[in-house]
């Protein structure tokens, strides 16, 4: 007789803290920080999430989810869809009425996601050394619900990432967000060109390094 393994996933963290990025900063939220990423952006910040983890039954992880007691759920990593049982744990995540985000690297396919996820994807700029990376095919499964994040490290990027909006289209396609790279791309700099050029992006600092600085599980 066979034996059914439960779906589970490789979790490094399930923590509770601020929302410091996108359309939902600020909220209290529960995160999920999944174990694993195929990229080496030069200016990650969650190298530890790379290889440490434990496996957890998706039952689990809702039910750790649920004892913390907040609507926002965001389901991180590393790469989270680097792992298939992810796609299970954000349509759970939606069954049980959280408001469910993911963050994911643009480098894997986000087009079995489920559609009441917002999904927050980020668009490598030359400087993260990881640009041949962006998988262009994603673009046409984005919705208003979705965000892009280019995460701005020099001048050189900014100008990039403008000609990439419009050779793309993405700016009709859903909400933009750039980003200055924590410590190397001054903050002031990125607004003035943002207001200079008139680009139809939102500006955002991450929130929780201006709280918290780079402390992980925060």
């Amino acid at each position: 007789m066979s034996v059914v393994r439960a779906e589970r996933l490789r979790v490094n963290e399930i923590f509770h803290s601020l929302q410091g990025e996108a359309d939902s900063v600020g909220f209290p939220t529960v995160f999920v920080r999944l174990t694993g990423c195929p990229l080496r952006c030069q200016y990650c910040d969650t190298e530890y999430a790379f290889h440490a983890g434990d496996w957890f039954d998706l039952d689990d992880i809702l039910e750790k989810v649920g004892k913390i007691g907040s609507s926002y759920v965001c389901v991180t990593g590393g790469e989270p869809l680097a792992q298939p049982n992810c796609l299970r744990l954000l349509t759970r995540l939606c069954d049980a009425g959280f408001h469910v985000s993911l963050e994911t690297s643009g480098a894997l396919d986000v087009s079995a996601v489920d559609t009441r996820v917002s999904r927050v994807i980020d668009v490598k700029t030359p400087a993260s050394n990881e640009a041949a990376r962006n998988r262009i095919e994603n673009f046409q499964y984005l919705t208003p619900l979705d965000q892009l994040k280019f995460v701005i490290c020099s001048r050189e990027d900014y100008v990039w990432g403008k000609a990439f909006l419009q050779q793309h289209g993405l700016s009709a396609r859903c909400r933009i967000l750039f980003s200055p790279s924590y410590g190397q791309q001054s903050p002031t700099a990125l607004a003035e060109w943002i207001l200079e050029d008139r680009l139809p992006v939102r500006f955002q600092l991450q929130l929780h390094k201006i709280l918290w600085g780079d402390v992980p599980g925060k």
